[in-house]
């Protein structure tokens, strides 16, 4: 039985597609991972090419992006107006024949659930 390695080649790019791809990365706000992805490149690869020939790597310059001097540091956000008064609890319960409808404000949540537990026992 014989078994056959599998050898790895090196991928070969022409200089005409190097110089494509390093131009497409000297424009204004291109990314090189971008147009290295587009292009089925690794993004070391394509600066590594760029090393290559003296041309410097765009840097992304974050803080004096116009757009983000100019964005607000504070968004209000208008809240939906309170309710005056919140809904009750309400309690219906039978009992044999007895039936007993209770309205509870939600302020005494606590005072309620002892009032039935003790009533329940």
């Amino acid at each position: 039985m014989e078994i056959e390695k599998l050898t790895r080649r090196r991928r070969h790019h022409p200089e005409e597609f190097k110089q494509a791809v390093i131009a497409a990365c000297c424009e204004p706000g291109a990314s090189v991972a971008g147009i290295a992805m587009v292009n089925g490149v690794n993004a070391n690869q394509v600066r590594r090419w760029m090393r290559e020939r003296g041309i410097a790597a765009p840097t992304q310059r974050k803080a004096s992006s116009p757009a983000v001097e100019m964005a607000p540091t504070f968004i209000p956000v208008p809240l939906a107006p309170a309710t005056p008064e919140s809904p009750a609890i309400r309690i219906e319960i039978r009992r044999g024949n007895a039936a007993v409808k209770i309205d509870w404000p939600t302020g005494a949540a606590g005072a309620c659930a002892t009032w039935l537990r003790d009533w329940l026992r």
